[in-house]
């Protein structure tokens, strides 16, 4: 309990102390614990210390174990950072509050069919491939014009742009290109930033960083 409440105090001066000479209100940065591989007894301490959103990478993993802990804490918030496959859409959106990862026309034509079904509208940020990394996913650079119209048009909440810069490289000037990506757009949500280099993300502009290994500690 005390580590998780260190490790968690610890992150949160961080994000004021980057706030300070940014001119930016640290209640301005959302925190999303990266709780994919943990388990109920690891996440628990967190909440206990007063973590409230949190983040999936799979939504069945998530399925397997929030059930439960949202049950005794409602006022938890969930958040889909991993892939997205078309067929888990109508999951994805009975579970999760935020989507991270829209990235391509068939995810979007299935999750706005799923949230009709539903009768509830998920805020999804769009995923780009700021690298343009073969491997990755996200919209193509050049694609992102026309598929924010598209998710404007198919009415899904747009929460902004995510990004995930291309591993072992300076990731500044990736955050900075999806902060003048976001601007071009009218939009102010930028998911980017991990548990390597939310600081730098904070500074340039960040609204929602994605921290797993700072709050839970190294993966055995």
């Amino acid at each position: 309990m005390e580590n998780a409440a260190t490790r968690l105090a610890e992150v949160r001066a961080n994000i004021a102390k980057v706030c300070k000479p940014a001119r930016r209100a640290p209640a301005d940065v959302t925190l999303i614990a990266v709780s994919k591989t943990q388990d109920a007894a690891t996440i628990l301490p967190l909440i206990h210390a007063g973590q409230r959103v949190f983040g999936e990478n799979r939504v069945q993993e998530a399925e397997s174990k929030w059930p439960a802990l949202r049950e005794a804490y409602p006022d938890i918030e969930l958040h889909l950072i991993g892939q997205l496959q078309s067929n888990k859409a109508e999951e994805a959106v009975a579970l999760f509050d935020v989507i991270h990862s829209l990235d391509r026309p068939s995810l979007l034509t299935a999750l706005a069919k799923a949230m009709d079904k539903a009768g509830r509208r998920v805020p999804c940020f769009v995923q780009v491939n700021i690298g343009d990394e073969a491997q990755k996913g996200g919209c193509p650079i050049a694609e992102l014009p026309a598929f924010i119209a598209a998710v404007r048009a198919a009415d899904v909440p747009l929460a902004g742009l995510m990004c995930i810069p291309p591993a072992d490289t300076e990731a500044a000037p990736f955050f900075a290109l999806l902060a003048k990506l976001a601007a071009d757009h009218g939009l102010t949500g930028l998911s980017m930033g991990m548990s390597g280099d939310y600081e730098t993300a904070v500074m340039l502009g960040a609204t929602h960083i994605r921290v797993g290994t700072a709050l839970f500690g190294q993966r055995g």
